[in-house]
């Protein structure tokens, strides 16, 4: 399929503050053909069904609602995200706790009308381990079970940059190796592939002591590396640069958070915002996912717009349509430089 243009239902505003019918209008109404459900809108969707509880028949209430109203507005939900903390839990019982939400996800994304369930690297800073084989086993066990469903549930995963024990694109696709399944697979992220080897928001320069050098090299061995079908989709969002070194006294700093994480969920913005302190070298990865080989990737397929920011929060009814209509933006600039026309 050609490139396509995605957007995250929380990159339209919190759940807390805004709700998805709004956030949904607003997508379809500036063009994004598909949406990420982001759990937290479901949960809070749940949560304001009969009796106020997140029980499985509440939350299997509130998927039929999402994709209802998805199919109303022409939207393909193309997967739901994230499925948090899974791999490598030292704890056992938790582990099992884990698989067990997990067969409701799977109920889950049968009625949302999607095969695909994101699960974004482990980030707990204590209980779990970084055991390569621990990690494989978990995760051959989820890509297991989803070839046993009818469609196939595919897992992308994802690095984040601040992940405990996997931060980079390169561990994730070891992983990926190592589990060797046919539904398990990747999810890219300009954000979290430079944000951890190109940009640094604790330094002063907001760059890593070789950034340039570095990025070169991990792109190119991405480009010789990765097998492009096992990317499932791909994200495609900038960041801002830290006016001051994200440390203690950073109005964004929270006691035992790192640092990449404070600077995530603050202060990402879409593609091509310079004005608003926009400097990741975004297009630059972006087209190493989609280039032609031998230049890129040669991904064809979903690029969604997942953006965390301090701005979906605040409690302006305007949130929803302005990030929405930031995103188109950037989806038009993106799809230019790409050399891709309309959604």
């Amino acid at each position: 399929m050609p490139l396509k243009a995605a957007i995250a239902s929380m990159s339209l505003g919190r759940a807390w503050v805004h709700n998805l019918p709004e956030k949904l209008d607003q997508a379809a109404a500036y063009g994004m053909a598909g949406v990420e459900i982001f759990y937290e809108d479901l949960e809070y969707l749940a949560k304001a069904q009969s009796g106020g509880q997140l029980t499985v028949d509440n939350q299997l209430a509130a998927a039929r609602i999402i994709r209802n109203l998805c199919d109303e507005r022409h939207l393909t939900i193309i997967g739901l995200q994230p499925f948090l903390f899974y791999e490598g839990l030292v704890d056992r019982k938790e582990h099992e706790a884990k698989i067990e939400q997990l067969k409701v996800w799977f109920q889950l994304v049968k009625i949302l009308g999607t095969d695909v369930i994101q699960i974004p690297t482990n980030f707990l800073q204590e209980g779990i381990t970084g055991d390569v084989d621990t990690i494989v086993k978990d995760m051959i066990e989820v890509a297991d079970m989803g070839l046993q469903e009818k469609p196939i549930i595919k897992f992308a995963y994802e690095n984040l940059a601040w992940g405990t024990f996997i931060d980079t694109w390169e561990a994730v696709w070891d992983i990926v190796t190592e589990v060797d399944r046919p539904n398990f697979g990747m999810c890219l992220d300009t954000f979290n592939i430079a944000g951890r080897v190109w940009a640094d928001p604790s330094s002063p320069s907001g760059k890593t002591p070789n950034a340039d050098a570095d990025l070169q090299a991990s792109i190119a061995a991405m480009i010789k590396t990765v097998d492009v079908n096992k990317i499932f989709y791909v994200q495609v969002v900038d960041a801002e640069r830290m006016q001051t070194p994200l440390g203690e006294s950073h109005p964004f700093h929270v006691d035992g958070q790192p640092s990449r994480m404070s600077w995530s969920r603050n202060a990402r913005l879409f593609a091509f915002e310079e004005a608003r302190g926009a400097y990741l070298p975004t297009l630059e990865v972006a087209k190493a996912f989609t280039a032609p080989q031998p230049k890129g990737l040669g991904f064809d397929g979903w690029v969604s717009m997942e953006l965390f920011s301090r701005t979906m929060a605040e409690k302006d009814p305007s949130v929803p349509r302005e990030h929405a209509r930031r995103a188109a933006e950037s989806w038009e600039k993106l799809s230019k430089e790409l050399g891709c026309a309309g959604k």
